[in-house]
């Protein structure tokens, strides 16, 4: 099921939304709506529930995949294909404009204050 929404959406996104669209064969209807279901998948962990926060802090990497992230993060890594950390990697600010060590702090903190919320 769909609702129909109407939205003022600024020039320069919906330019691109175009070209999208005009380079896919697509409707800018449908590349928008792409669109706002992967920002909508990439929710900052500010604004999650506490229930979801505490359990990101809870997960764990298996063995392998944390050797294959320690070898990325030294520059060692020489698998057959591309890591699949990479792109989080190679990209030092991240899409939210942080750091990767900003960001860290911060999802730190939003623990910490998840932790501190809940009733002892």
């Amino acid at each position: 099921m769909s609702e129909l929404v109407t939205l003022a959406l600024p020039e320069p996104l919906v330019e691109s939304a175009r070209a999208v669209a005009a380079r896919t064969q697509r409707r800018v209807e449908d590349v928008l709506v792409e669109w706002l279901d992967r920002a909508a998948a990439e929710v900052p962990v500010v604004l999650l529930p506490d229930d979801q926060v505490l359990a990101l802090r809870d997960l764990e990497m298996d063995a392998a995949a944390q050797a294959e992230l320690s070898l990325q993060r030294n520059g060692t890594y020489t698998g057959a294909g591309p890591s699949r950390f990479g792109s989080t990697l190679e990209s030092p600010a991240g899409s939210s404009g942080l750091t990767r060590k900003e960001a860290r702090g911060w999802a730190q903190e939003e623990v910490r204050r998840v932790r501190e919320a809940q009733p002892s």
